[in-house]
């Protein structure tokens, strides 16, 4: 097997326990954009630091990225800022499983910003398995009540779409830092990404709450036995989101990482006793058919 497809898979895993912490810190008092800060205030420091250890055991000197790699940080940064103030709040909204199945719909998204941006286009084969796993995202994302009731176009759906685009988005921002590092080892070059993307958005993020919620940097700090954990376990997913995005085609890698939505219906059952229902079984049927075909073709 591919070291990206394992990573990925790592990455995905992480990923969902970080979902699972930060579901939990709305319990604590934390605003949505508190929750949402608090998954970048410790992971900043952990990244330089990663970043400066590897520097450090570096004997070449390694050259400075160019605007363009600051520009793609920048952008994958913003995007994720948002994608996860985005999912934060939609965990009001519906189960923790279909939450996360909401932020799928990125995968095509990710495959036109891929190609249209980046040049990177995805095979025949890679687009059908792609398109396998929207048509799971569907059938789980219909609302117990049918779609009569508010219509597809409900605040549950909106938020989710929106976060799908919005880290769709993201991922092509930061396969594009990774490709413009002059270095040939991938953990070097998803470490320097990660560490500039993730100050970046330590620092606008409280910039943000310091206007707009006077106090909540406060509340973070003050909750740090909570928020640094899922400062930790953000860190440790991003690396490994940065190092599958330095090996692979960003499309490849979010479709495969569609696997979080397998690793969070096991964390809806056993935490949140959340139960699926048969419509969205078949979903996530068809969810792990385009897992399988994506990590057969890519």
């Amino acid at each position: 097997m591919e070291l990206w497809v394992l990573v990925t898979l790592a990455a995905a895993a992480v990923q969902t326990l970080r979902f699972t912490l930060q579901k939990r810190l709305k319990g604590l008092g934390l605003s949505t954009g508190g929750a949402t800060f608090s998954r970048f205030l410790f992971a900043a420091p952990l990244a330089l630091a990663g970043l400066a250890l590897l520097l450090a055991l570096d004997p070449q000197p390694v050259p400075l990225p160019g605007p363009r790699f600051w520009i793609f940080a920048m952008l994958g940064g913003l995007g994720q800022i948002v994608a996860t103030f985005c999912t934060v709040a939609l965990f009001s909204e519906r189960s923790f499983a279909v939450g996360i199945a909401f932020t799928k719909t990125e995968t095509v998204q990710v495959a036109a910003f891929s190609a249209l941006v980046l040049g990177e286009g995805v095979s025949a084969a890679g687009l059908l398995a792609i398109l396998v796993g929207v048509a799971g995202v569907i059938l789980i994302s219909r609302p117990p009540e049918g779609w009569r009731q508010g219509g597809i176009l409900n605040r549950a759906t909106m938020l989710g779409v929106l976060a799908g685009a919005l880290f769709g988005l993201s991922a092509i921002g930061y396969r594009g830092a990774t490709l413009e590092v002059a270095h040939q080892d991938a953990l070097f070059r998803a470490t320097a990404a990660l560490a500039m993307a993730t100050s970046f958005q330590a620092l606008a993020m409280a910039l943000w709450l310091g206007w707009r919620e006077p106090g909540e940097v406060g509340r973070v700090l003050a909750s740090w036995r909570a928020t640094a954990l899922v400062g930790v376990t953000g860190v440790l997913g991003s690396l490994g989101w940065f190092v599958a995005f330095a090996l692979q085609n960003a499309a490849y890698v979010r479709s495969l990482g569609q696997v979080e939505l397998l690793y969070s219906i096991l964390v809806s059952a056993l935490f949140f006793r959340e139960r699926p229902r048969p419509l969205e079984v078949a979903g996530m049927a068809l969810l792990a058919l385009s897992i399988l075909g994506i990590v057969l073709v890519a």
